[in-house]
């Protein structure tokens, strides 16, 4: 499957910023050596030799953009609301899981129980949509507006990533 995540990257310039994102990418995707993937690999809005993913899915984004941009807002409007109605459909499976089955039926995972709380507390992948240029994922509002305070100069990076 597919998705669109978004790394927030402290950069000076488009290239920087494109650069540090392709470096967030690259670790979620297990490039770089100390990193775990978490995604299985990710085009940019910049590449044009690929048929299946980016531009060619999902039409035209910006390969990057300030946060305080027009493009950066709709950007980041799309990944925290992304993010955000995630969360909350996993977190509905949560609830109904434990009205309804037992201890034992949730161990055995019924209904896919135990995988929707998994999904809740997720630090990364499929749930989460933004990224800070570490590859933490930004899994509340309160974290996303501290790095928004903080940074002075915000950039926004689209990719394609398949899981």
């Amino acid at each position: 499957m597919h998705m669109v995540i978004y790394a927030l990257v402290e950069e000076s310039t488009y290239d920087d910023a494109l650069a540090t994102g392709k470096s967030v990418f690259d670790r979620l995707v297990g490039a770089d050596p100390h990193a775990g993937a978490v995604f299985d690999y990710y085009v940019t809005f910049d590449e044009e030799d690929t048929s299946v993913a980016g531009k060619a899915r999902w039409g035209e984004l910006p390969t990057a953009a300030p946060v305080d941009s027009d493009d950066g807002q709709d950007l980041l409007e799309r990944g925290w609301e992304a993010t955000k109605e995630e969360f909350e459909r996993n977190l509905e499976r949560v609830k109904e899981a434990i009205e309804e089955l037992s201890a034992e039926e949730i161990m055995r995972d019924e209904n896919l129980a135990r995988h929707a709380f998994h999904k809740v507390g997720a630090y990364d992948g499929p749930t989460i949509f933004l990224y800070t240029e570490h590859g933490t994922g930004i899994r509340h509002r309160g974290q996303l507006d501290r790095l928004l305070e903080e940074s002075e100069e915000l950039w926004i990076v689209p990719a394609d990533v398949h899981f």
